[in-house]
């Protein structure tokens, strides 16, 4: 897939919440992506996100965009804003109904289209803890004592509760109960989706069900979006440029972008620099052709270039970040558009969990 030169357009579902043309161009991205698998064969496509914040650059980029271009191209797509599995750090009910809304509002912003797309929370369908508990029962502790969510923390047991114990059947519940068939995944996900994969197999095995096994979506040439330290943007590393944050915001993060000490007048070269990376990733290939010609002439200070990169933010993602603050500012229609994305995934739910009932027995 490719998100250069393709201009995204406004759901009509979308567009008349705006009261604006659904032909309105929204935003232009620039970035590569592949996946391992044919098209044709995609049937049911399901991806979650954890809602514990701001969507960043780093999310926008690798994630969200490429799910939405999706909706071309899968028969079905799920989108669950996993409100769930965010208890196990945060505590606030506050705080985790008001990210549900900011994620539920960026994901519209961006071009999700909630008519053919199924945008749900994940506490909304409970079915999916009681389809954990089954699956629970069926896990060998081995497995998720080797789950890279567990082993990350083992050496602090005092922060391990059993949620992130069992956060890996969680996922696969997730995944099982709306028998999905494809599910991105990143290198820190792979493993839980190979877990997924084992519990559907064994109860296939034992109880005749006929749970799909899921197939993990690959990008191959992956988007990687570096963070204002250069590692890999995230939050757990606080080095993230937050998409639809204030203005004064989105300012302070680039700004604080880490580059090296060269003096104004020197020549400098793009390749080694954390803000040309990123600015790369939004600009046209003459943008960032007449960006790399400055850095390698000198007389162009890194303060300049952030200045640039963030413009290129604000001018990229300008529609999209007002849509976004015309959706937080209608919380009403954004529960009533969620509560109907959340009864089109109990329609898909319920049915599995009443054959499934039966074949344990309840």
């Amino acid at each position: 897939m490719l998100f250069k030169d393709r201009q995204h357009k406004l759901p009509k579902a979308v567009a008349d919440f705006y009261n604006t043309p659904p032909a309105v161009e929204y935003v232009w991205i620039h970035c590569h992506i592949g996946i391992t698998m044919n098209r044709k064969s995609i049937q049911r496509f399901l991806t979650g996100m954890q809602s514990t914040g701001w969507p960043h650059l780093g999310n926008v980029l690798s994630a969200m965009l490429p799910v939405i271009d999706q909706m071309q191209s899968s028969r079905e797509v799920f989108v669950c804003i996993a409100d769930l599995h965010t208890l196990t750090t945060i505590k606030s009910a506050q705080e985790r109904k008001r990210n549900a809304e900011v994620a539920a509002a960026a994901w519209l912003a961006l071009g999700l289209d909630p008519g053919r797309v199924v945008l749900y929370r994940q506490s909304q369908v409970p079915l999916v803890c009681e389809l954990l508990w089954y699956l629970s029962c069926l896990t060998p502790y081995p497995m998720l004592a080797n789950a890279h969510s567990f082993k990350d923390k083992s050496n602090r047991l005092a922060e391990v509760s059993a949620g992130l114990f069992t956060y890996p059947v969680l996922m696969a519940a997730d995944i099982l109960l709306y028998r999905a068939e494809v599910v991105p995944v990143g290198k820190d996900q792979s493993q839980h989706l190979e877990i997924a994969r084992d519990l559907a197999g064994r109860f296939n095995r034992m109880y005749g069900t006929d749970f799909p096994l899921p197939e993990a979506y690959i990008e191959e040439k992956v988007c990687t979006v570096p963070g204002t330290d250069g590692e890999k943007m995230s939050k757990s590393y606080h080095n993230t440029i937050d998409v639809f944050a204030s203005k004064a915001t989105v300012r302070r993060q680039v700004m604080r972008i880490t580059t090296d000490s060269l003096p104004l007048a020197a020549p400098k070269n793009p390749d080694c620099c954390t803000v040309f990376s990123l600015y790369k990733l939004l600009a046209s290939s003459s943008q960032a052709d007449e960006m790399r010609s400055k850095y390698n002439a000198g007389n162009f200070g890194y303060g300049q270039s952030k200045q640039a990169l963030l413009e290129l933010i604000l001018d990229r993602f300008g529609t999209a970040r007002a849509h976004f603050e015309t959706w937080m500012s209608r919380p009403d229609r954004l529960d009533a558009l969620l509560t109907e994305g959340e009864a089109r995934a109990r329609a898909v739910a319920e049915p599995v969990m009443h054959d499934l009932r039966g074949r344990l027995g309840y």
